[in-house]
């Protein structure tokens, strides 16, 4: 009893340096049982709370000693004790982790320490840097907060922040500026009366020329030709670009320019829909969103005009490439329902054939016919497949018209390398003439009309890439607004392995690079139309003036004609390409928000306001002219077209509102074929007319009359 007691006491002295801290602890524990001078416990727990030499400490009192050891260690090092006993007796503290339950949690390893390195095995050069760096910067930016210029109260800290922003904002439209080719308008006017440009770009990354298919000093050809309509119409498969919620748009090319009369039959009389009877529109989406799923399916039984791809819904990330794939296997236009002069060619896809899908309700009426007729004609492959955007309103017979002719043109010979514009300016007037013979733009040629289709072989299809050739110091490609891939393009396009690793990036430049990589791209045709290819008059961009018609086209030629009179390379040099005069708009001006010339006009006059040219558009504050007088002495669709059924606009694009949209319609679309004034003219001629004879009349009578008497 003695023994334990002195035990006891010793157990509570010894603990008394951490009782502070430890109170609660060493009230919870069992107190140590005593043990004799040999160290063998008294009782089964001794075992358990104190388990032989492998804790490394000794037995809790010993004869040998009266003086304990310390509880804790002197030496980092671990300490070794002899195997004998000892009267040493550890503290609370020490004897904690040598329990079994305790020592489990304490050998155990914590996930968070599993993979870290600890400090000591960093090497010291590296530990020397990283803290050299980090008292480095708490240095700097210590002296900048303790900067008298450093704000420190609430009004000064916002005042910065606002500052910081606007900073901000103008570095970033500084950026914009100077990577922004486009700084300044484009002259339009020289593309409307200058020849037109076509042919393969310059394959030469040092050259930023490209090639041109253009005759020297001779105007553009008139369109359209005498002979479009004994030619067939050309098989255009049209496919626009939507996404999942743009429903509204989708309703707005449905019910305007994909259904329209005049859109389809051309202007005035038109032809009855035969020019566009092989013109098949239709939406191309990528996977819609869950939400609209059911919505587009709906819509999708209800017009029977969407094609769903099997990508994400994206636009500069492939999606191009997967509609031509989708397209060399799925799309087929009706074959030639009406009978012309010239035969349909015979290329190499020609006996391609398909049955009729379900059609939608904007397809050609001649299309729904043949359907009704009981036995449908077979379907057969596109002469082009034309990728549209939604913001984009189209002419379908200008467009057609166009391609048809292209279509049926004959490809230039090219006897060696064509030489740049670049190199045909440094070389002489007579290598320029040489050069002008053989790229000189040809006509269409009609063959007699006994003439039969002779069957072209596959290395004679038409190579054509028809669109807005946009030339620019970094870029040359066709304008994604629209763009036209002949058949034979398409089909190399869908199968080419090399093209799918550029398929991400500006879809209209990763199809100028594709042409460019195809094996015969010196013969690929880059067809440019930059006279009726347009912005809308409000986008404000480089391309954007008025909406434009023949008659303007006619007088704008004949303002500058004398400019174009002498050697076209000449012209260039001598006037500016961005000379006021040519990039002059009745309607806009580059860099100034669109307003209506005076205000409080109507509705109609105020898109008669938007043509280029009119008498609505040269309106002005403290004019004479009033609205009123503008508004009667307006053409007319007859005189707008100059009597023909196409050759005006064929894309407005940049419509990024509905309103827009519905402008463009209006102007395009809608109007009398006569104004007022011009029916007031064809009244006074006709009354002329029939005053003449009787005027004639009356005099031969007062001559006889006098002759008798």
């Amino acid at each position: 009893m003695a023994s334990s007691t002195r035990s006891d006491g010793y157990d509570s002295a010894s603990s008394t340096d951490s009782e502070d801290t430890t109170r609660t602890q060493s009230r919870s524990r069992a107190p140590f049982a005593s043990t004799s001078a040999t160290g063998s416990s008294n009782t089964t727990h001794s075992v358990f709370l104190f388990p032989p030499l492998q804790s490394g400490r000794s037995s809790v009192s010993s004869t040998a000693t009266s003086t304990p050891l310390p509880s804790r260690s002197t030496s980092p090092l671990p300490q070794f004790y002899a195997s004998g006993p000892s009267s040493s007796c550890p503290s609370d503290t020490d004897s904690e982790p040598n329990t079994p339950l305790m020592r489990v949690n304490a050998n155990r390893n914590p996930w968070w320490r599993e993979n870290r390195r600890t400090w000591w095995s960093m090497s010291r050069r590296r530990r020397r840097r990283d803290g050299k760096i980090l008292r480095t910067l708490k240095k700097w930016f210590r002296r900048a907060l303790r900067h008298p210029f450093f704000p420190g109260q609430p009004i000064t800290i916002v005042l910065t922040l606002i500052l910081l922003s606007v900073f901000a904002i103008f570095l970033t439209l500084l950026l914009i500026y100077i990577l922004n080719p486009d700084k300044e308008p484009l002259p339009w006017r020289a593309y409307c009366s200058a020849p037109q440009m076509s042919g393969p770009l310059e394959t030469s990354p040092s050259s930023s020329y490209p090639y041109l298919n253009m005759t020297m000093g001779v105007a553009a050809p008139p369109f359209p030709p005498a002979n479009l309509d004994s030619l067939p119409p050309a098989g255009v498969f049209v496919g626009i670009f939507s996404i999942d919620s743009a429903f509204d748009r989708r309703m707005l090319v449905r019910t305007s320019w994909a259904s329209h009369p005049r859109s389809r039959d051309g202007a005035g009389d038109g032809d009855n829909g035969a020019g566009t009877s092989r013109s098949i529109v239709r939406f191309i989406l990528g996977q819609p969103q869950k939400d609209w799923e059911r919505r587009i399916k709906l819509e999708m039984e209800m017009y029977n005009d969407i094609i769903i791809l099997p990508i994400t819904e994206n636009m500069n990330k492939g999606k191009t490439h997967t509609f031509f794939q989708w397209a060399s296997i799925n799309a087929w236009v009706p074959p030639v329902y009406v009978n012309t002069t010239v035969p349909p060619p015979q290329f190499s896809y020609t006996n391609h054939t398909a049955s009729p899908p379900s059609l939608a309700p904007h397809d050609p009426y001649l299309a729904w016919e043949d359907i009704h007729s009981g036995k449908p004609r077979q379907w057969v492959r596109p002469d082009y497949v034309v990728k549209v955007d939604d913001d984009s309103f189209v002419m379908l017979a200008e467009l057609e018209s166009r391609l048809r002719v292209e279509l049926h043109t004959k490809p230039p010979i090219r006897q060696g390398a064509i030489t740049s514009l670049k190199a045909r300016d440094e070389a002489s007037f007579q290598s320029q003439s040489e050069s002008t013979s053989t790229l000189s733009i040809p006509a269409v040629e009609t063959p007699p009309p006994d003439s039969r289709a002779i069957p072209y072989p596959e290395n004679n299809d038409p190579l054509v890439y028809w669109g807005y050739l946009v030339t620019n110091r970094l870029h040359q490609f066709m304008a994604g607004e629209l763009y036209a891939l002949s058949w034979s393009l398409v089909d190399w396009v869908a199968k080419e392995p090399a093209l799918k690793a550029l398929t991400k990036g500006a879809e209209d430049k990763q199809t100028a690079k594709w042409m460019r990589l195809h094996p015969r791209a010196s013969e690929v045709r880059w067809v440019s139309e930059r006279c009726w290819i347009y912005d809308h008059p409000r986008s404000g961009t480089v391309y954007a003036h008025g909406f434009l018609f023949p008659s303007e086209v006619s007088r704008i030629k004949r303002s500058i004609k004398s400019l174009f009179d002498r050697d076209f390379q000449a012209v260039l040099g001598n006037v500016p390409p961005t000379s006021a005069a040519l990039a002059h708009s009745s309607v806009s001006t580059f860099g100034v928000r669109y307003a209506p010339p005076v205000p409080e006009l109507t509705p109609k006059q105020s898109v008669e306001a938007l043509i280029e040219g009119s008498e609505m558009s040269l309106l002005r504050e403290g004019s004479p002219m009033t609205p009123e007088y503008a508004w009667t002495h307006r053409e007319g669709r007859k005189r707008h077209y100059e009597g023909n059924r196409v050759g005006g606009t064929v894309v407005v694009h940049f419509i990024k509102k509905h309103m827009w949209f519905l402008e463009t319609a209006l102007a395009l679309l809608e109007g009398e074929e006569l104004s007022e004034f011009e029916k007031y003219e064809r009244s006074r001629s006709t009354e002329d007319a029939l005053l003449v004879p009787m005027q004639t009349r009356a005099m031969q009578r007062a001559i006889a009359k006098h002759r008798r008497a």
